[in-house]
């Protein structure tokens, strides 16, 4: 008997088989590529679903599209003073706000104010970014999707702008050349920009007009009236709504005690009056000096219109609703009365309780002698008046957050480095 069997060395490998001219798969391997694909399909899912857990995978931000009936503004600088002041106000009447500031001179304090008494999506949202870096400001607007600028960011001391002129220039002019081209490139149509009467210098005639002639004395005001110049030029062939505000002399807070002001203390010989005032009596610094005696007023101090910084929000409020396209308003922002230095050195203490040490001192580089707005034209087109010019109740309103607030808005102050 023959033997047909015959022993093998190696397996067998796959092949196909060629029957009647169609290939047939071995079925071990169709079932192991099916295994795989079923595999990676089950990989794939797995990877999504733990993607769509993490708190960065999300459908796009509310802050990013437009929404009917809603003013979606940007406030740059709005961890500032003022900025976060105008923020509130600006939260409280329903506004979506978005807060833009690098900290140099804001404070996350008064953020973390803002973000707990308006917790609700879609209300705020800060994002920490320098106006004096393109890539960043061109992602800001990018990303978001803006009705309006509320343009506060800026250095704004007259004293330091004489010391190192060339930061006003770029934090203050070239800056808003930045915010202003970015707005031009995604179509967003309003800005609300803050100015300041520096730009006016020391006019031979009070109080100041709109028409006042414009020839300021100081980097601050000269880099600030560069600013407008370029916004005005811009907009005489643009359909933008612009207002420009140009803000006296700014005290006070917000009346419920939730924001202050909080300057560096590195800042303070050049801070507001005020600031030095409450440094005075409160016994951080030794006493208050007055720079200049011998100035042609009243009583050789200094002049100075002084607007409670809830009036000044209020006049941005009203800017914002009365904007128009194709047009340019300029409106001066203060009481229309002039206070001396002297006057506001014994409202503060009367506001503080305490007796102030004072030392008079030679002028500051830069000031002028007496400043004060006529507000005829905002009262007459945006309805808006100072309501709270009483200086010693402002200051007093202003005493009690600084009692409250000994550190600033934490324990190292609130101040960001």
């Amino acid at each position: 008997m023959l033997n047909f069997s015959r022993s093998r060395t190696q397996t067998r490998s796959a092949r196909s088989l060629s029957l009647g001219g169609m290939d047939y798969t071995d079925p071990k391997k169709k079932h192991s590529i099916v295994g795989k694909i079923i595999l990676a399909a089950t990989l794939t899912a797995i990877c999504i679903f733990m993607l769509k857990q993490s708190p960065s995978f999300s459908s796009p931000s509310v802050f990013s599209r437009h929404e009917a009936g809603v003013n979606h503004v940007l406030v740059t600088g709005g961890a500032g003073y003022i900025g976060s002041h105008a923020s509130l106000r600006l939260l409280r009447d329903a506004y979506r706000v978005t807060i833009v500031d690098n900290l140099s001179r804001g404070n996350i304090g008064a953020i973390n104010v803002l973000q707990e008494l308006f917790p609700e999506p879609g209300r705020l949202q800060f994002i920490y970014a320098d106006l004096g870096d393109p890539k960043a400001v061109n992602k800001l607007f990018s990303e978001n999707a803006f009705d309006a600028v509320m343009h506060f960011a800026a250095v704004a001391y007259v004293g330091e702008s004489t010391l190192d002129p060339l930061k006003y220039y770029h934090n203050i002019t070239s800056n808003t050349l930045g915010v202003l081209e970015a707005m031009a490139s995604h179509g967003v149509q309003t800005l609300i920009y803050s100015s300041t009467c520096a730009t006016y210098g020391e006019p031979d005639k009070m109080p100041i007009t709109e028409d006042t002639p414009q020839v300021p004395i100081n980097p601050y005001g000269k880099a600030k009236k560069m600013a407008e110049d370029i916004i005005l030029d811009f907009c005489k062939n643009s359909d933008m709504s612009v207002m420009i505000l140009r803000y006296f002399n700014v005290i006070g807070s917000d009346p419920d005690g939730r924001l202050g002001e909080a300057p560096r203390p590195e800042l303070r010989e050049h801070g507001r009056i005020s600031g030095a005032c409450f440094d005075a009596a409160r016994g951080i610094t030794p006493g208050l000096q007055v720079k200049g005696t011998d100035y042609k007023t009243v009583d050789g101090t200094c002049v100075r219109d002084y607007i409670d910084v809830t009036d000044l929000v209020d006049a941005h409020v009203k800017a914002l609703e009365k904007a128009k396209p194709g047009k340019v308003g300029i409106y001066n922002v203060g009481t229309g009365k002039g206070r001396s230095v002297k006057e506001f050195v014994e409202a503060c203490k009367k506001a503080t309780g305490v007796n102030v040490k004072v030392d008079y001192l030679s002028r500051r580089p830069g000031d002028y002698a007496e400043v004060y707005s006529d507000p005829t034209k905002i009262r007459l087109e945006l309805n808006w008046t100072a309501k709270h010019t009483d200086l010693q109740k402002s200051l007093e309103v202003a005493w009690k957050w600084q009692k409250a607030h000994s550190n600033g808005y934490g324990p190292l102050g609130g101040v960001a480095s």
